[in-house]
C-alpha cells in the first residue's frame, strides 16, 4: 500500500453542519446506487450500470470545495460526481431507467450523465476525454477571467492514456485553473495499475509537468477535502493546476453483472469493504462528539426512504417520445443571417482565399471576445498559410495561442472550452493532422449537443488544408470531407473561391454547431472578387457556377476550377455544361443538384478523393434514387486514384483528375 500525505488523526473535524453535510452526501450516493444495483439485478436497467460504491469520499471531498458555477467533467463511473455536484437522485435513476425525465433525457444512461445547469458537464464512455475537457473549461475561464475552477475526475486507467500527458502538459504550460483528480481504485476494468504502469505512483508524475502532485487516502473524506481545498485555492489564485491521486477502491464489479473474481480475490474486496469511507467517517463523527449514534441512524433511515421514493417516482416517469430520437443532432435554432451575402459580381476588389478568411476571423474576433484561436505556429508567426497574420499583435497569447504538437489534446481542450461558453477556432494546418484528434471530434465534439439534450452548444471551428499538390506526399495531402461528412453532428464546409470562403467562414464563426472548414491548399493563394463588408453564406446552399443543358457536373474545391476549364473546352464543341459547387457537404444541397439533373438528364461527379465510400458515391446514389426517371444515362464518377499520395510530380499528377480527364469523361457520358 502506498503511503499517503494525510491521515485521519491529522485533520480536525470541521463544524457540525459541514461534517453532517459531508456524511449525508456520501450516504445519499450509497443509498441511491444500492437502489440502482437492485434495479439492474431485476432487469430494470436496460444498459450498463457502473457504480461508485466504495469511492464516495473522493467526489464529496472534492465537490464540497466547489462553487455552484464551478464545473466537473467525469468518466464512465460518474454517478457519485453528479450527485456530489447537486444532481437529484431521481434524475439519475430516471436516466439509468431510460426515462425521458433523466438528466440526459434518456440519451446516455450510466456512462453519459449531463447536467450543465449544476456544473455537471458530462461523463464519457471513452477513457481520457474528461481530462482534456476540464482543461478546456479552465482555458475558457482564463479567457473570461471569471475566477471559476474546473475539475476532471478519472480513474487510474486514464493515467496511462495519452490524454493524461497532453492535458496535464497544456494545463501546466498555461497555468490553467483545473484540478486533475485520479481515483486510483487499483484496477482499470480488470487490469491492475501495478501491471499496466511503469510508474504506478500517479501523483509523482505531476513533477514531469512542473505542477504539484498529492497522494491522499481516498477513503478519508477529510483528507480529500483538505487536498482539494489547497488545489482550488491555488487554481483561483492563478497559480495553475494540481494533480490529486486518491487511493481508493470500488467494492462492486467494474460494471454490474460482470464477473469480479478472476482478477482480484474475495478476501481483497472484503478487506476494502472494512475500510468503507462512510462507516469510517460515521465513527469519527460519533467519537468526535459531532453527532450521536441515534442522530446518524435517523439520518440513514431518512436517506433510505428518500432513495426508495426517488426510485419509485423515477420508475413511474414516462419513457421519451420516439419522435425525439434524432432531435438536437444539430442546433435547431440557428442564428439568423445578420449580413446577407451581396452578389459576387458586386465586389470591386480581388483578394486571396486566405485573406478572405482572415478578414472574416479578424472582424469577428473584434466583436466577440469568446473567440480564441489555437494551433501550431498561429501566434507570432501568423500561421503556416498566414491564416492568422497580424492577430497576435492585436489580441495577445491567450486569444492567439500557440500549442504543443498534440492534436488530440488541444482538440479535446476545445471541446471543454466550447462547453464553458468559449468559441474555439482550431487551426490544424493540414487536415491530415485532424486524424490524430478523430476520437475527440467524432465521439465528443459531434455528440455533445445531442447527448446533453441540446443544453450544451458546441461552436467549435476546426480548419485544415486538404488536397493534392506541391509534392506534399501522403501525410499532407488528404481531403477527409467524406470521412467527417459521414458523422451526424458535424458541419463540413469545402469552399472553392475567396468569395465563398469569407461568407462561409463568417457563418461558421456565428453558428452553434461544430464546423470542419476544409481549405484546398492549391486554392489558398487564389484571388477572386470579395466584398469588403461582412456577409454570411448559409450552409447547405450550392452555387450554380455555370448554367447549361447537356450535362450536370458536381465538383468540390480545386475540382470546380478544373471542371470550369473543361467546360470552356467543351463549349467550343457546342456542349453546354451546368457546373454545381455544393460548397458544403454536410448539409448537402441535394435539391439544387436534382433540379439540374432533371434539366440535363446526365450527371458527372468529379471528386479528387478516393472512389470507395466517397462523396461522389453519395451524390450518385441519391441522384439515382430521386432522379431515375430523368436520367438519360447512368451517373458517372471521376475520382482520384485509390492509392496513397506520392511525392514525385509525374506520380502526383497521375493520381488526381485534371481538366483533360473531365473532358474525356463528359464525352463518354454523352456517347451513352
Amino acid at each position: 500500500m502506498k503511503k499517503t500525505s494525510k491521515n485521519i488523526e491529522a485533520i480536525k473535524l470541521p463544524a457540525r453542519a459541514v461534517s453532517l453535510a459531508l456524511y449525508e452526501t456520501m450516504a445519499k450516493i450509497r443509498r441511491t446506487e444500492e437502489q440502482l444495483v437492485q434495479a439492474h439485478q431485476r432487469g430494470l436497467v436496460p444498459g450498463a450500470c457502473h457504480t461508485y460504491i466504495g469511492e464516495e469520499a473522493v467526489a464529496v471531498g472534492v465537490c464540497s470545495n466547489l462553487k455552484p458555477d464551478d464545473v466537473v467533467f467525469s468518466t464512465h463511473r460518474g454517478h457519485g460526481h453528479a450527485l456530489a455536484k447537486g444532481l437529484e437522485p431521481q434524475s439519475l435513476m430516471a436516466e439509468l431507467l431510460g426515462r425521458g425525465t433523466g438528466c440526459s433525457s434518456g440519451r446516455g444512461g450510466s456512462m453519459h450523465i449531463f447536467a450543465p445547469e449544476i456544473g455537471m458537464m458530462g461523463t464519457s464512455g471513452i477513457v481520457g476525454p474528461c481530462i482534456l475537457q476540464a482543461a478546456g473549461a479552465a482555458y475558457a475561464f482564463k479567457l473570461f477571467q471569471n475566477n471559476r475552477v474546473a475539475v476532471a475526475f478519472f480513474g487510474d486507467g486514464a493515467s496511462n492514456n495519452g490524454a493524461f500527458h497532453e492535458g496535464l502538459n497544456m494545463a501546466g504550460i498555461w497555468k490553467l485553473p483545473v484540478l486533475f483528480v485520479c481515483e486510483n481504485n487499483r484496477y482499470a476494468t480488470e487490469v491492475s495499475i501495478e501491471y499496466s504502469s511503469a510508474n504506478p505512483a500517479v501523483a509523482s508524475r505531476a513533477a514531469a509537468y512542473n505542477l504539484p502532485g498529492v497522494a491522499v487516502d481516498g477513503n478519508d473524506v477529510l483528507a480529500v477535502r483538505t487536498a482539494a481545498l489547497h488545489a482550488v485555492e491555488r487554481a483561483r489564485r492563478g497559480d495553475g493546476p494540481t494533480l490529486i491521486e486518491c487511493l481508493t477502491y470500488r467494492t462492486r464489479p467494474h460494471s454490474e453483472g460482470m464477473g469480479d473474481f478472476t482478477y482480484r480475490t474475495r478476501e481483497e474486496v472484503e478487506s476494502w469493504k472494512s475500510r468503507c469511507p462512510i462507516l469510517g467517517f460515521r465513527q469519527r463523527l460519533i467519537e468526535g462528539g459531532v453527532a450521536t449514534e441515534e442522530e446518524l441512524a435517523a439520518l440513514d433511515q431518512q436517506l433510505q426512504k428518500m432513495a426508495v421514493e426517488a426510485f419509485r417516482l423515477a420508475s413511474a416517469d414516462p419513457l421519451p417520445s420516439a419522435a425525439t430520437a434524432t432531435t438536437h443532432t444539430y442546433d435547431e435554432n440557428p442564428p439568423v443571417i445578420l449580413d446577407p451575402a451581396p452578389a459576387r459580381d458586386a465586389a470591386g476588389r480581388q483578394i486571396t482565399f486566405t485573406r478572405a478568411t482572415l478578414e472574416a476571423l479578424a472582424g469577428e474576433m473584434d466583436r466577440n471576445p469568446a473567440i480564441y484561436v489555437m494551433g501550431e505556429g498561429i501566434g507570432v508567426r501568423g500561421g503556416n498559410f498566414a491564416t492568422t497574420a497580424g492577430l497576435f499583435e492585436k489580441h495577445g497569447p491567450v486569444r492567439l495561442c500557440d500549442t504543443p504538437i498534440c492534436e488530440r489534446g488541444f482538440t479535446g481542450l476545445a471541446t471543454g472550452a466550447a462547453m464553458a461558453g468559449a468559441r474555439p477556432v482550431i487551426d490544424f494546418m493540414f487536415a491530415d493532422f485532424e486524424l490524430d484528434a478523430a476520437g475527440e471530434i467524432i465521439n465528443q465534439i459531434a455528440k455533445a449537443h445531442y447527448m446533453s439534450d441540446g443544453r450544451l452548444k458546441m461552436p467549435a471551428l476546426l480548419r485544415g488544408c486538404i488536397g493534392i499538390g506541391h509534392s506534399a506526399a501522403t501525410h499532407h495531402s488528404g481531403s477527409y470531407y467524406a470521412t467527417f461528412g459521414h458523422f451526424p453532428g458535424l458541419r463540413v464546409v469545402v469552399p472553392s473561391t475567396p468569395y465563398d470562403a469569407k461568407g462561409l467562414f463568417l457563418r461558421a464563426l456565428r453558428c452553434q454547431d461544430p464546423v470542419l472548414f476544409l481549405e484546398h491548399r492549391e486554392l489558398m493563394g487564389l484571388k477572386g472578387p470579395v466584398p469588403e463588408g461582412d456577409y454570411e453564406i448559409e450552409f447547405g446552399q450550392a452555387s450554380v457556377v455555370r448554367e447549361g443543358r447537356h450535362v450536370t457536373i458536381v465538383a468540390l474545391a480545386l475540382m470546380v476550377h478544373h471542371a470550369a476549364r473543361a467546360c470552356d473546352v467543351l463549349a467550343k464543341e457546342g456542349i453546354e455544361i451546368e457546373l454545381i459547387d455544393p460548397r458544403t457537404i454536410s448539409p448537402l444541397d441535394l435539391p439544387t443538384i436534382e433540379a439540374s439533373v432533371r434539366k440535363t438528364g446526365r450527371l458527372l461527379v468529379v471528386d479528387e478523393d478516393f472512389a470507395p465510400f466517397s462523396f461522389g458515391s453519395e451524390v450518385a446514389a441519391r441522384v439515382s434514387e430521386q432522379c431515375f426517371d430523368h436520367l438519360d444515362a447512368p451517373v458517372r464518377r471521376l475520382h482520384g486514384a485509390f492509392a496513397p499520395t506520392p511525392y514525385s510530380q509525374p506520380l502526383e499528377e497521375q493520381v488526381v483528375p485534371g481538366p483533360d480527364d473531365i473532358v474525356q469523361a463528359v464525352r463518354e457520358l454523352l456517347s451513352e
